[in-house]
């Protein structure tokens, strides 16, 4: 069996895993001579959104380093047979991605069929994309410290993103957890 390509990272809101991804990313195309890819699952649906959108883009402009970038709010597997196999992709983020699929149908998110259906496309899009590219880098939020209330919507979506975690880190090459700015190696070897 092949080694994977999947590199897991996941932090609190502002911990600095975007761009502890990106210098991981970076590092990858320069061993390999690869593209630089960067997939984006946010949408700009209010002002503080476009303005982390707007950061990330000046951030990566910034960087001197050649980005190809994908706006994918949602249905990741379109991007499957784009990449070849020397390219490094960067999905930011597995919880913008999530919320975007799960309210992508008005009120379906009720329904477990619907629930599963969204995780499995999720996973099927990361299975493929990785298939086809040297080294794919997911970035997760890590929300699930937080009790998860008695909303049943806060609920739902916070089990779903568990399972989501233990299902990509369970097929990962690496795991990361970035707190205050420093990453801390789960799973894998340096």
């Amino acid at each position: 069996m092949a080694e994977s390509t999947i590199i897991f990272i996941s932090g609190g809101v502002r911990s600095g895993k975007s761009s502890f991804a990106e210098q991981l990313a970076a590092g990858e195309a320069e061993k390999t001579g690869g593209q630089l890819h960067y997939i984006a699952a946010g949408q700009a649906s209010d002002s503080e959104m476009k303005e982390r959108i707007r950061r990330h883009q000046k951030d990566r402009l910034n960087s001197g380093l050649s980005w190809q970038t994908w706006e994918k709010s949602t249905k990741l597997q379109e991007l499957s047979g784009v990449f070849t196999n020397t390219d490094i992709i960067l999905l930011d983020c597995l919880t913008t991605l999530l919320n975007n699929e799960l309210f992508s149908v008005d009120e379906q998110w009720v329904k477990r069929e619907y629930q599963q259906k969204v995780m499995q496309g999720i996973l099927e899009g990361i299975e493929q994309i990785s298939r086809g590219c040297h080294r794919l880098i997911v970035v997760s939020n890590e929300v699930l410290n937080e009790p998860l209330e008695s909303n049943e919507l806060v609920f739902i979506y916070g089990r779903m993103l568990g399972q989501l975690h233990q299902q990509i880190v369970a097929n990962a090459r690496q795991a990361f957890l970035v707190e205050s700015g420093i990453p801390i190696l789960m799973k894998g070897k340096e």
